[in-house]
């Protein structure tokens, strides 16, 4: 018989070690979570696809993005693929399941945008093709994955990658991650609707800027009223 408390040991050693890591990963998580921000705020789009407990983590996100984290702002645009569930249904009907997601990008992306696919393993063939489609269309592309390199972080722009080998923690930190990103979001938006003060070069009063210098895809910038 396996001694008592044995799952639970093993369990939060595998998820120990990957924290570690995975601190490593704040910039980029702050730095996603603006991106978002400004995007979302801009009119874009936020595309989630993932399958089993990824598909539920990915519906967790777009959830907090048209509803809230914290505080009470404006809905933003975030579409979970899975949850369309005719569509899914009919296009791995008449096309099959690898192109269950690379359709609905198709359909649903615009340059600019951004899909966001997650993966325990990396592998799963509609991602890599959703990813794949979402390039060809203009999107941006990042990946949730476990241990890289994998297919899919090969098929995306960016991938943030957890260090552990089991996939129960993979999908726990994944939901982590979700959190997080709307953390940053949520705090980027509160500091775009503060006004920047710039210091005057004389005596004259100081100006203030309403609004932020957004970089999107192959360095173009646009100004968006804060």
């Amino acid at each position: 018989m396996m001694p008592a408390g044995s799952l639970l040991d093993t369990h939060l050693t595998n998820l120990a070690a990957a924290l570690a890591p995975y601190r490593r990963c704040e910039s980029q998580l702050a730095r996603w979570g603006a991106d978002l921000a400004h995007r979302l705020t801009a009119g874009g789009r936020l595309l989630v696809a993932g399958n089993g407990g990824s598909a539920a983590e990915a519906q967790h996100l777009t959830a907090e993005l048209v509803g809230k984290l914290h505080h009470d702002r404006q809905p933003l645009s975030a579409i979970a693929l899975h949850a369309e569930t005719s569509a899914l249904t009919a296009i791995a009907n008449d096309y099959g399941y690898t192109d269950v997601y690379a359709r609905q990008v198709r359909a649903h992306g615009r340059p600019g945008d951004v899909l966001l696919l997650l993966s325990t393993s990396g592998s799963s063939p509609n991602l890599v093709r959703a990813a794949q489609a979402a390039r060809e269309a203009g999107l941006t592309t990042w990946a949730l994955t476990g241990v890289a390199p994998n297919p899919l972080a090969d098929a995306c722009d960016e991938v943030l990658a957890v260090a552990s080998p089991d996939t129960q923690v993979v999908q726990e930190l994944h939901l982590v991650t979700s959190h997080l990103l709307c953390e940053y979001l949520e705090q980027e938006l509160a500091a775009v609707a503060d006004p920047v003060v710039v210091p005057p070069a004389s005596g004259e009063p100081a100006p203030v800027r309403t609004g932020v210098e957004v970089v999107l895809d192959g360095g173009s910038g646009q100004q968006v009223d804060a």
